[in-house]
């Protein structure tokens, strides 16, 4: 199983790259993933356009079989103790994941549909750069519940 952070666009503060790097590398030794800086759609920006011309550079890297999980606010929020179950579920059937983190303006209808679940990070609205911080650091909280290690304090 593989699982690949499609992310709309770069940290360009510099913020938050390297808290996601550190957490990247710590999941790395038990977890293959991969993040994937997707180009903003930077002539279009702030119109639904965007949105558009956004979502069809994330369904056109895809892989075939992979399971496209959508973060949005809409979404289910898991607890990290969920989050880390669904990963096991995933990692039993040998699936490989694709979670997606849309640009500013989100992400497109078409991504949407073609998701086969949706995930929200919080009922806040956060930033999209620091919803990818929050998601690495989720999933390597889930990976050490999984392995029974102490990161994680109920």
């Amino acid at each position: 199983m593989k699982v690949r952070l499609l992310a709309i666009g770069r940290d360009r503060s510099g913020l938050f790259a390297p808290a996601v790097d550190e957490y990247l590398g710590r999941l790395a030794r038990t977890l293959k993933v991969e993040l994937v800086e997707l180009p903003e759609a930077k002539k279009q920006a702030g119109t639904p356009r965007a949105k558009e011309e956004e979502g069809a550079t994330v369904l056109g890297r895809l892989k075939p079989g992979e399971r496209l999980v959508a973060l949005d606010e809409r979404g289910d929020q898991p607890t990290s103790l969920e989050l880390a179950r669904r990963l096991a579920r995933w990692q039993e059937r040998g699936q490989d994941v694709a979670l997606v983190i849309g640009g500013a303006d989100g992400l497109s209808a078409e991504v949407l549909e073609r998701a086969q679940e949706r995930l929200s990070l919080s009922r806040l609205t956060l930033p999209h750069r620091l919803a990818r911080l929050v998601l690495v650091e989720q999933l390597y909280r889930a990976v050490t519940i999984l392995r029974g290690e102490p990161y994680h304090k109920d």
